[in-house]
């Protein structure tokens, strides 16, 4: 059956969501009000794995909301997978496009497709699956429904936007080699996140591309805590001088770690962290880190959708949209960084 709501255009996103297009944006008018104001069709509706599905009136759709944008996210509060979330929201609002979030259980596999098939029968128009895990067992995207993965969890099956996290690690650990330490220790983060060994290969690949040792990674499980427990037992080996640490909750434990055990910042250890979260500039001292463009991951992984939306695939076409699009990650210098003291 078609649908006789408004199609969505790509052209819809315009400048003030980061769009480079030479043309003006053409959005759909949105209806007025008793007093003759324009309502603005921001709207964001969340829905979980809870057995129940609500559904929108077919009507609401049509009259007030151009077009309706899904996503799939993780059921987590981390900063990576929320912040990705937020800059497709941005986006879609100022494309004047409701968008429908349903939060899956972030290890289950089956959950991914589950939400898609729940958006789906809530009338959206494509999906974006915000879930950067590796999952082998995942099931197989609907070849009929425009899907697209921000964040490469989904292996490769659908078009994908994410950050360079390979990139983004192995600057951090060329920064702490180039400024003169023989070689830097990696706290890493769950081997199930796809986030996590992006970065550890990249830490991995700048000290061998350098003749440097690699010494075992720490494992801990993105938060402050666990970089604190893995910090203490860091900070009791002296030859460590220089540390990656996989994300900013992970460095700022480590930071804490550090001080306590009389390791000073950056004059015996220098601390990099990954993400630049809004505290980290607070620390003490300030967290050396690469920050990630999520608003651009956003915005991307939205411009991929409604070109799907707007041109149907199937044979040649589907290999054609079948591509990546990276965000290159930015170094963010700041005090916790420094040269060795021998």
């Amino acid at each position: 059956m078609t649908s006789d709501r408004p199609r969505i255009r790509v052209r819809n996103i315009g400048t003030c969501a980061g769009s480079t297009s030479a043309s003006p944006s053409r959005r759909p008018t949105a209806p007025s009000s008793d007093d003759g104001s324009r309502q603005a069709p921001a709207h964001v509706m969340v829905t979980g794995d809870t057995g129940s599905r609500p559904h929108l009136s077919a009507d609401l759709l049509r009259w007030r909301h151009p077009g309706v944008i899904g996503v799939v996210g993780v059921d987590s509060a981390l900063y990576g997978p929320t912040s990705i979330r937020h800059g497709i929201e941005r986006a879609a609002r100022a494309a004047q496009l409701m968008v429908n979030v349903h939060n899956a259980p972030a290890h289950s596999a089956a959950a991914v497709a589950t939400g898609i098939d729940a958006l789906r029968e809530q009338m959206a128009d494509g999906v974006i699956v915000i879930a950067p895990l590796h999952r082998p067992d995942l099931e197989p995207m609907p070849a009929d429904f425009p899907v697209v993965d921000a964040g490469g969890g989904l292996g490769g099956r659908v078009p994908m936007t994410a950050v360079d996290q390979r990139r983004g690690a192995a600057r951090a650990t060329r920064h702490l080699l180039g400024l003169g330490h023989r070689t830097v220790w990696h706290i890493a983060g769950p081997s199930s996140w796809i986030d996590a060994t992006e970065r550890l290969a990249g830490w991995r690949q700048a000290l061998e591309d350098a003749g440097r040792e690699v010494r075992p990674p720490l494992t801990g499980d993105w938060t402050a805590r666990s970089g604190y427990q893995l910090g203490r037992r860091l900070a009791r080996d002296h030859d460590v001088t220089a540390v990656f640490a996989a994300n900013d909750s992970m460095a700022i434990g480590l930071l804490r770690a550090l001080r306590e055990a009389g390791r000073r910042v950056p004059e015996d250890v220098s601390v990099v962290g990954f993400d630049d979260l809004p505290e980290s500039s607070y620390t003490w001292p300030p967290l050396t880190t690469v920050r990630q463009n999520f608003a651009e991951v956003g915005t991307q992984a939205l411009r991929m959708l409604l070109r799907r939306i707007e041109r149907p695939l199937n044979g040649r076409a589907r290999a054609h949209f079948r591509t990546s699009a990276t965000v290159n990650p930015k170094m963010v210098f700041r005090a916790s960084t420094g040269r060795p003291a021998r």
